[in-house]
């Protein structure tokens, strides 16, 4: 649920501050104050809904007198003119949190739409498809929320719930072995139970760590088919899976065929188009 997002409400009020500034002149140069009206937000493309509770909270926080009608649910599916949500009251609220709502709800709509569309890619095999954090800043825990509301499922929220050793993190320690030790050591002396995963960019350096241990994932970056199949084969079930960098639309079923766990897709969060919503007045 969104509304276990901390601070949603100073986020929006954020955003409305940057949007509004010292006030909202055109609506106010010309709509009476004591106007009622009321709009409904309407989709103008197929796809996933996502972000209703927090475009509720938008209007409301512009105005608690006005009255929001929520007429479908996150994760539900879009086609063009359906209604999502009924908005009565000030006709000047309306119009000053329009922006902002539409703003919020067409991204993340947006992302867990084209989630939707690359998990569905992946029917029938156990692989799963992971978020990163790749996100916009601030923005992060409800774009992993619209991750989910697609279908995916989310990667590390940060640096601090997991502990993900890459390829410089290794460089800069002295190699894999010297890595994986150093991370147990630290998490012992801080007393912290995180799970560790580690990036290998070849067969030797896996090789390395299957050698090793210590470790709860194996991320393979930047493998071809042909050899992530090896090393999975290779891994045998004792580590979790995961494929990574370079991944496409006509690559991905292919990668998910190799048996891998988990394939992630920073696209998801950063390289995404809204979905087109529109706010409009009902006469």
């Amino acid at each position: 649920m969104m509304t276990n997002i901390p601070n949603l409400d100073e986020l929006i009020l954020m955003a409305l501050r940057e949007d509004v500034g010292d006030g909202d002149h055109s609506t106010l140069a010309c709509i009476p104050a004591t106007a009622q009206g009321t709009a409904q937000m309407v989709a103008k493309k197929d796809g996933i809904l996502c972000g209703c509770e927090v475009g509720e909270r938008v209007f409301r926080l512009v105005d608690p007198r006005l009255k929001v009608s929520l007429l479908k649910n996150d994760g539900d599916s879009l086609k063009v003119g359906d209604r999502v949500m009924l908005v009565e009251g000030p006709s000047a609220s309306i119009l000053t949190a329009e922006r902002t709502a539409l703003n919020f709800m067409q991204r993340l709509s947006g992302i867990a739409t084209e989630t939707h569309r690359m998990v569905s890619m992946l029917q029938g095999l156990h692989t799963r498809l992971l978020d990163t954090r790749k996100t916009t800043p601030n923005m992060r825990l409800l774009e992993k929320y619209a991750v989910a509301c697609g279908g995916g499922t989310n990667h590390r929220i940060g640096l601090y719930d997991m502990v993900m050793l890459k390829d410089n993190h290794i460089d800069f320690a002295g190699g894999i072995e010297a890595a994986i030790d150093r991370t147990h050591e630290y998490l012992k002396r801080n007393n912290k139970d995180l799970r560790i995963e580690i990036e290998v960019r070849n067969l030797d350096e896996l090789q390395r760590v299957l050698d090793h241990g210590g470790v709860d994932r194996i991320m393979l970056d930047n493998f071809d088919t042909d050899t992530l199949r090896e090393a999975v084969r290779r891994i045998d079930g004792r580590y979790e899976t995961e494929a990574s960098g370079g991944i496409t639309d006509e690559t991905l079923r292919s990668y998910a065929e190799t048996g891998v766990d988990f394939i992630s897709v920073g696209a998801l969060t950063h390289h995404i188009k809204s979905l087109d919503l529109s706010l409009v007045t009902v006469k």
